[in-house]
């Protein structure tokens, strides 16, 4: 089946556009908002330290397999899966495994495009209140349901034209675009951030662990759900993209890579929005509640860093619009690795025009959003949680077992081989195979309990 879709396939023209483009899918609100709203939760430092330690021990192994996978095969989700064995049934599992793989990019977008549209309605309010066009602003900022379908609308128009120019002229080309235009936008935002009154304490905050607080069992589960959602394992955005891998590549150093800009991203948002909120609590805006919670964890982004915009006068505002672009940019990056997923599949089976695949899919997944638009109060938090705590954790775990116990070892050695000779010499290549049988299983087990507790 592998073989039959790779006669034409579409590969990325650079190291730096893979990466790039790899590290936009993975970097996405989850880094930019997620992150630091964990971070301010469980203790700054010390949530920090335990998370790089989570990214590297369940993230990152979870990553090789999963780009893995789609190297070898060569194809979409479902046609990769099925790649890994010759085992009829087990063929017929693994095409299971591949669509309840792509139902997760599916149903995240369906809600992530609604929060995309958010930031673009909030990034021309912005705009529009910079210009003094008061009705404009209050338009765009307030919660509507046209404003909402706007937003949507627009965010969905984007994402569809980046994905409808294939894997060189859309995805790579924007990628290497946004994304360092994403890290120029961090630099300028803590620049501004770290002058103001307040900022150096949410700076210690952040980058001063209190030890006391590693062990913590809550902080310690809460820094693997975030380094496994942070890297989207189990969101099939990562077995797409190895797929338009080259052979000659060194795969691990890859996710290595990847791993790093991820956590990179991450790392400097929490540098830009825990001194943010002290300079915002500075100003009187109130952030924790009186037993040392976040009071507005998940509308962090909307509500307390806009009012500290707000409390700075015009500096503030065009800062605003810093803000909101670059929230815009990161959703963008990862949005358009979501619809890549269907759009792949269908493309290759039927052999239709990429883009009208993509106008097609983007189309038909919009109007879920938009149903979701008109019963906002009792859809969308619940497409947001089947999506992140019951489909994406149950996709990575079946990849893993997958990947672990139905892909023969040796076939596993001999892809991560391509590319890097020496794999299965070095100590990564040795205990890698057992890892991913047994370790990450019980790991990726772990987080789906916790996101119960």
């Amino acid at each position: 089946m592998a073989s039959e879709t790779n006669s034409n396939r579409e590969h990325f023209g650079s190291r730096l556009g893979f990466i790039l483009a790899a590290a936009g899918a993975a970097v996405g609100l989850g880094n930019i908002w997620g992150f630091p709203t964990q971070a301010a939760s469980n203790g700054g430092g010390a949530f920090l330290l335990v998370y790089l330690v989570m990214i590297l021990i369940v993230a990152f192994p979870m990553l090789v397999v999963e780009m893995a996978i789609g190297r070898y095969g060569q194809a979409n989700p479902v046609d990769s899966m099925k790649s890994l064995t010759s085992n009829p049934a087990a063929k017929k599992l693994g095409g299971l495994v591949g669509w309840i793989g792509l139902s997760v990019p599916s149903a995240v977008l369906a809600f992530y495009s609604i929060v995309g549209g958010w930031l673009i309605c909030f990034l021309l309010g912005a705009i529009s209140s910079l210009l003094g066009l008061e009705q404009a602003t209050e338009w765009f900022k307030g919660f509507s349901v046209e404003r909402n379908l706007f937003g949507a609308i627009v965010f969905y128009a984007f994402t569809i034209l980046i994905v409808q120019g294939g894997v060189k002229k859309g995805i790579e080309k924007w990628s290497t675009r946004l994304m360092p235009a994403l890290f120029v936008l961090f630099a300028l935002l803590f620049v501004y951030i770290i002058t103001q009154q307040g900022a150096m304490e949410g700076l210690k905050h952040y980058l001063l662990p209190d030890f006391s607080k590693i062990w913590d069992r809550k902080l310690i589960l809460a820094a693997m759900g975030q380094g496994f959602f942070s890297l989207t394992i189990g969101g099939c955005s990562m077995l797409i993209y190895g797929s338009y891998l080259s052979k000659k590549e060194n795969l691990p150093k890859m996710a290595m890579n990847v791993t790093l800009v991820d956590t990179a991203v991450a790392f400097i948002a929490g540098l830009v929005v825990m001194p943010a909120m002290f300079v915002a609590m500075q100003k009187g805006v109130q952030i924790y509640a009186e037993d040392g919670s976040l009071l507005s964890s998940d509308t962090l982004v909307f509500t307390v860093l806009p009012l500290m915009f707000d409390s700075l006068g015009w500096w503030g505002e065009l800062f605003s619009i810093i803000f909101f672009l670059l929230l815009t940019i990161a959703a963008l990056t990862s949005s358009i690795s979501m619809l890549e997923c269907p759009v792949a599949l269908v493309s290759e089976r039927f052999d239709i025009k990429r883009s009208t695949t993509s106008w097609v899919l983007g189309g038909l997944i919009a109007l879920f959003s938009i149903a979701i638009i008109f019963n906002f109060a009792q859809l969308f938090g619940l497409v947001a949680t089947i999506a992140t705590q019951y489909l994406q954790p149950t996709a990575a775990l079946l990849f893993c077992v997958f990947g672990g116990w139905v892909w023969n070892r040796q076939a596993k050695i001999k892809e991560l081989e391509q590319g890097c000779a020496e794999f299965s010499l070095g100590w990564f290549g040795k205990v890698w195979p057992s890892y991913v049988k047994f370790v990450c299983p019980l790991l990726v087990v772990t987080v789906i309990w916790a996101s119960f507790g």
